[in-house]
């Protein structure tokens, strides 16, 4: 009774600060960028703490994450680049636009994928279900555009951006990259290191050095400026334990239930604090977008018989990309990745064994 008490009570605590990671980091994020109007630098800060972060808990001993090899750094650049544009995007759309647009654009994400797997990579398409799932999502998209009364061709251009590029990580990158045998932490170590080396690149071609040294003779970093940003820095780091803690302790179910309920947390807390959100129309096309990805994820994990031997192969791609549609959390710090086998030298601390034990119990649902 009670290793199964305190296996309950650790898978709570995952999930609880999963949800307040998950709901408050795009708030914060935007809160971040309006105070400090640098997205080049701003993500930079976040990938050298999560790196910090790493490094510091795997010295502790209380994390495991792979060692830099060069042959592996050659591989994972590709997808490093497309990592650091997908935050560079996001960031940016959170500068131009309110969180509810970026969380209708975050959700509008299947409809290409599901064009791309098809038109590209030659997958056959979506079943009736599914398609209607994606007619959903698209008319509370363009419901949303349509209501939106700060439209601005540099927010929505930005908002272009980011879908393309987060697409382009579902469908060829995410795949490519679990077949490299890192574990988790191994993943976040090499994603934001070479993310952070390419950092400056983008810091000088953009120009935002000029308008950066440009402010930094007058006093810009305010309180309000320092707090935003190591909060945001601090809940980047955060949401990639609490999301793999939350992984490993709770059902799929339950876990892309926990994603739903944050999204509806993140529009509740944004409408709250400030003004910076859509209008009633506009919130009411926002939800559409968010029910429709609910369907998507329902059709998309139905039980599906065993494919022919010739086409198991393309399945596993196909399934691999719509495993990354379903996940939210990329844009978030949280990679999804196939665990790989723990190092012997590191046993697993007192957390990761408790929620070993609870991976059978889901706050009374059991998987």
């Amino acid at each position: 009774m009670t290793a199964r008490a305190d296996g309950k009570s650790s898978t709570v605590f995952v999930v609880i600060g999963y949800a307040l990671c998950s709901s408050l980091l795009a708030v914060i994020n935007k809160y971040a960028i309006t105070d400090f109007p640098y997205p080049g630098l701003l993500t930079a800060l976040q990938y050298a703490t999560s790196v910090a972060g790493v490094v510091v808990a795997g010295r502790a001993g209380w994390v495991y994450h792979d060692p830099l090899v060069w042959d592996t750094v050659k591989k994972f650049l590709p997808a490093a680049m497309v990592f650091y544009l997908a935050i560079f995007t996001n960031t940016n759309l959170l500068k131009h636009a309110n969180v509810d647009t970026f969380i209708v654009f975050r959700s509008s994400t299947p409809i290409i994928v599901a064009l791309a797997d098809t038109l590209f990579r030659k997958q056959p398409w979506p079943s009736q279900y599914t398609f209607g799932a994606l007619l959903v999502i698209l008319g509370g998209a363009v419901g949303y555009v349509m209501t939106d009364s700060t439209f601005s061709v540099t927010a929505y251009s930005w908002a272009a951006a980011y879908l393309v590029v987060i697409t382009t990580e579902m469908v060829y990158i995410k795949h490519m990259v679990t077949n490299l045998g890192l574990n988790t932490w191994g993943f976040v170590y090499y994603n934001n290191l070479l993310s952070l080396i390419i950092a400056p690149f983008f810091f000088m071609i953009t120009g935002e050095y000029s308008d950066f040294y440009q402010a930094s003779s007058e006093k810009f970093l305010h309180t309000s400026a320092i707090i935003s940003v190591s909060l945001s820095c601090l809940f980047g780091l955060a949401i990639s334990f609490f999301g793999f803690a939350a992984r490993r302790a709770i059902s799929a179910t339950a876990f892309t239930v926990t994603g739903v309920v944050n999204k509806l947390l993140t529009v509740v807390i944004n409408v709250l604090i400030w003004d910076k959100h859509a209008s009633n129309s506009g919130l009411v096309c926002l939800m559409f977008t968010i029910i429709g990805g609910v369907l998507y994820q329902q059709s998309t994990t139905v039980s599906k018989p065993n494919p022919p031997a010739s086409s198991q192969e393309s399945t596993k791609d196909v399934e691999a990309a719509r495993e990354a549609v379903e996940t939210d959390d990329q844009d978030e710090g949280i990679p999804l990745v196939k665990p790989a086998r723990r190092d012997s030298r590191f046993p697993p601390c007192h957390v990761e064994i408790c929620l070993l034990r609870s991976t059978r119990v889901c706050l009374g649902i059991v998987e």
